[in-house]
């Protein structure tokens, strides 16, 4: 076992999403997840819609250069193990509550699926509560709630996760019921005929609804056919249809397993004692080298390439965008600080303040670009009258090229990165968003010293820098626009 590797946080850092991980207009996700509104494995991780509090942007005193000298740091965040099954485990003690929260993240997301059985991470994940160890679902459930506490297992794109929370004194209680279902599930053929036309029905659903529509198109035009993240999550209605007990069965036998897992606990509770507990209740898994997974390449677009889905709607839904970069690429903070001036700033960005306050076009338009294991995409998006959908797209994608050719203000870059630093402890003020964010950094391998350094590296950019990124990353004139809309009022 290796010793311990303290994580330590610095004051006030990070942004998250425009509308809803690590950093999704969740429109989904997830997993810090995933696709798009009702598109699970859509999940675009996208920035806050909030507005600056007041007082929050200072005085442009400083250069674009000045870097703020370091603040206190604050205590550690957590402690880090590799046990000897290769789990990871994160432990952050805070006894201020007898409450002990868990959050996990399994390597066995949609990515690690083939598109023929789209949907197969997503319904194994569902079933592991419906029944394991002897117990029913109906067991399972009244067993956490008898000890007040929640257990709840989840598919997405990237990953699977996994969340327990329970009292200090129930803890034991807590952790044999979470080792009974990720261990032992049973996988009734009840329970998976139950779940299947569950899903099937929500697919029915997301077709009558026109952002679900219109997210999927999307991901499909970006990624491909071919490509997990250009499929649906939860899969489509003839892949579902094929997924049998067989399948996941092996899917969990091949993915469940210790070194695919890392595990954060927060809480009521010290290292040895979490260990103790995994050790008691999690042994009995056995590892797996799972194949790194491939995909196919991504098409690019040539131009402007236009996706019409006629629906008898008033409103039109449009999203645009294309590839964007992978959640570790080093150039992400700087991308956080231009896209939360460009769409992701709430009423404070550039899209918001010209497509709804300046030309009354819009109640909510936004760009974000989605935090993903593999090649994230970059999208802006808006829902607009029918008559006014090419207007609107064309004063956004004017806004987009403003950003490649014209260096942001002062101000502008000064308020970005006050809100994007100021706005980080929100993300650790409860137990539960701690262990969340402790599984994703060692996820996406933001390394450990991840807390200690975001507030210097997002406070660093520059002018120069924002401008260099717009025109690396933005590409107006070749991306795929999806309008959902009433297509003879919207226009060819």
């Amino acid at each position: 076992m290796l010793k311990p590797l303290r994580m330590k946080i610095r004051a006030g850092t990070g942004t998250r999403p425009y509308i809803k991980s690590l950093d999704s207009r969740f429109r989904g996700n997830d997993e810090y997840t995933q696709r798009g509104l009702s598109m699970k494995r859509f999940l675009p991780i996208v920035f806050i819609v909030a507005l600056i509090a007041s007082g929050c942007a200072t005085a442009n005193t400083m250069s674009d250069t000045t870097i703020p000298k370091p603040q206190a740091v604050r205590e550690p965040i957590g402690e880090r193990y590799e046990l000897g099954n290769g789990m990871v485990l994160l432990v952050k003690e805070n006894h201020a509550l007898p409450v002990v929260m868990v959050n996990m993240i399994i390597k066995a997301g949609a990515v690690n699926e083939t598109p023929d059985k789209a949907g197969l991470a997503h319904m194994t994940a569902g079933l592991l509560t419906k029944g394991a160890s002897g117990m029913s679902a109906t067991e399972i459930s009244e067993a956490i709630e008898f000890v007040g506490g929640s257990l709840s297992v989840g598919g997405g794109g990237d990953y699977a996760t996994a969340s327990l929370s329970v009292l200090k004194k129930d803890a034991d209680t807590g952790f044999d019921l979470l080792g009974k279902v990720l261990m032992k599930p049973a996988f009734d053929q009840s329970e998976i005929d139950r779940l299947r036309k569950s899903v099937k029905a929500g697919i029915i659903r997301s077709e009558q609804e026109p952002a679900s529509v219109a997210s999927k198109a999307f991901a499909r035009a970006v990624y491909g056919e071919k490509h997990p993240y250009g499929i649906p999550t939860e899969g489509t209605l003839d892949t579902i249809d094929g997924i049998t007990k067989d399948d996941i069965s092996k899917f969990h036998t091949s993915h469940f397993v210790p070194n695919n897992t890392i595990m954060a606990v927060v809480g009521d509770i010290t290292a040895d004692e979490a260990k103790a507990l995994v050790e008691k209740h999690l042994a009995g898994l056995e590892n797996y080298v799972a194949p790194v997974p491939s995909f196919p390449a991504t098409p690019e677009p040539k131009g402007r390439e236009w996706i019409m889905v006629d629906r008898d709607i008033t409103q039109a839904n449009i999203m645009m965008g294309h590839l964007g970069v992978r959640r570790e690429d080093p150039d992400y903070y700087k991308l956080q600080v231009m896209n939360y001036i460009l769409g992701g700033g709430g009423f404070v960005s550039r899209i918001l303040d010209k497509i709804r306050d300046d030309m009354g076009l819009a109640y909510s338009a936004y760009s974000y670009f989605g935090p993903r294991k593999f090649d994230g995409e970059f999208t802006a998006g808006l829902e607009t009258k029918n008559e006014s959908a090419k207007l609107a797209i064309d004063e956004t994608l004017n806004l987009v090229e403003q950003m490649r050719a014209e260096p942001v203000t002062d101000k502008e870059l000064q308020d970005a990165k006050d809100y994007i630093t100021g706005s980080f402890p929100r993300k650790t003020d409860t137990n539960a968003k701690i262990a969340g964010l402790l599984t994703q950094v060692e996820f996406f391998n933001l390394g450990l010293d991840y807390f200690d350094t975001y507030e210097r590296e997002v406070m660093k950019v520059t002018k120069e820098d924002v401008q260099d990124v717009a025109r690396k990353y933005l590409h107006p004139d070749n991306l795929y626009i999806v309008v959902v809309g009433k297509l003879k009022e919207v226009g060819e």
